[in-house]
């Protein structure tokens, strides 16, 4: 008879330290439905090792400026090859990188506003030296 021993887990702690990703960060992402955790009979979460890559790519994903849902449409994606799946993600991929880049255009003609300010503001305050 075989015996498997259980998957070695972590407490959040150690994942945080592990990915450098606060403890509140990980509570954050488990309430968002991100990644997932056990409970020890006291109540503390346990991870499996697995999840290390998970929050990697997580902080990722957030660093390149997606919000949690849309993250969570993506994260299927990281665990099944179903081609359906990948097809959603790229969709939501695409529709972000589109949101971005209009973002980017607003901040491009905002700077811009502000340089004409800047500009003006300048040559108002040349003259007032002059005057």
């Amino acid at each position: 008879m075989t015996t498997t021993s259980p998957a070695p887990t972590m407490k959040i702690g150690e994942l945080a330290r592990l990915t450098g990703v606060s403890a509140r960060s990980l509570r954050y992402y488990e309430q968002q439905g991100l990644m997932h955790s056990t409970r020890s009979v006291g109540g503390q979460r346990h991870y499996a090792a697995t999840e290390v890559a998970r929050v990697e790519v997580i902080r990722r994903l957030f660093d390149a400026g997606l919000g949690s849902k849309v993250i969570a449409r993506l994260l299927p994606c990281v665990d099944s090859d179903d081609r359906g799946i990948a097809e959603d993600a790229f969709t939501a991929m695409v529709g972000e990188r589109d949101r971005l880049t209009a973002d980017i255009t607003r901040l491009v003609e905002a700077r811009a506003a502000l340089d004409a300010l800047i500009e003006g503001n300048t040559r108002y305050r040349r003259g007032a030296d002059a005057g």
